[in-house]
């Protein structure tokens, strides 16, 4: 909770995870200005590494929409990748409800034609996890997004579809577990982000759990076979809890 003067503010947190650039690709963030009153917002980018970056143009994260308004941004980034996010923070006043709609796409050229992927915005989540068969999945990423300042732990298992089950004299019942082919733990430094894949080899069936307070998870599938340009699945969701306010 933020305080400006008097009146109390509380601060609306959108996230749009994966954002490419590089020699063939760019992204854009547009933000619109949906109210009939000016609103102050934070655009934080950052690379996949966690590191601000700043916007084209702009000298810092402050900005101001007036009513009705659009606008469209571009973080300054040369180099190669498919991992840049951007944080948007709406600070509202009280009694008012938020206004700024957060879009965004990454733009790519693949041969002679130029091929665009829109990116969703995502809301941080306390532990967040997925699990589910990926016959339907093979070629999808998921993207994790660590928004905190602390890091995170991620927990992977790709299985073969075997299963083994703990007998609980408690329940009578036991719950079948799959049996990790391949499983490993990952770090996530703070603001930093990863993409996995949800097939390997030959598995059949993917788990991911996380340790943290605020992250984002989104689901990526590729527009076609060979081109590495990705759209949002948001077919897919993903189990956690909302953190507390």
């Amino acid at each position: 909770m933020a305080l400006s003067g008097a009146a109390a503010e509380r601060t609306i947190e959108s996230v749009l995870p994966a954002l490419s650039f590089g020699k063939s690709c760019t992204s854009n963030v547009q933000l619109q200005n949906l109210g009939e009153h000016a609103v102050a917002v934070e655009v934080e980018g950052h690379r996949e590494s966690g590191a601000l970056v700043p916007l084209i143009g702009n000298p810092g994260v402050a900005l101001e929409l007036k009513a009705g308004e659009k606008s469209t941004y571009r973080l300054q980034i040369e180099e190669e990748t498919t991992g840049a996010w951007v944080q948007v923070r709406e600070l509202v006043p009280e009694h008012l409800s938020p206004v700024v709609a957060v879009s965004g796409a990454t733009e790519c050229v693949v041969g002679d034609r130029l091929r665009t992927a829109a990116r969703e915005v995502a809301y941080p989540m306390r532990d967040p996890w997925f699990a589910g068969d990926i016959s339907e999945m093979r070629g999808n990423v998921v993207v994790l997004v660590n928004t905190s300042e602390q890091s995170v732990r991620a927990s992977l298992c790709y299985s073969a579809g075997n299963l083994y089950s703990v007998p609980d004299a408690s329940r009578g019942t036991s719950e079948l577990t799959p049996v990790c082919s391949v499983a490993f733990d990952v770090l996530i430094p703070p603001f930093g982000t990863r993409q996995f894949p949800v097939a390997r080899e030959n598995t059949t069936h993917f788990s991911l759990k996380t340790k943290g307070a605020a992250i984002v998870l989104q689901m990526l599938k590729p527009l076609e076979t060979g081109v590495r340009i990705y759209a949002v699945d948001s077919t897919i969701k993903f189990g956690g809890e909302v953190p507390g306010k």
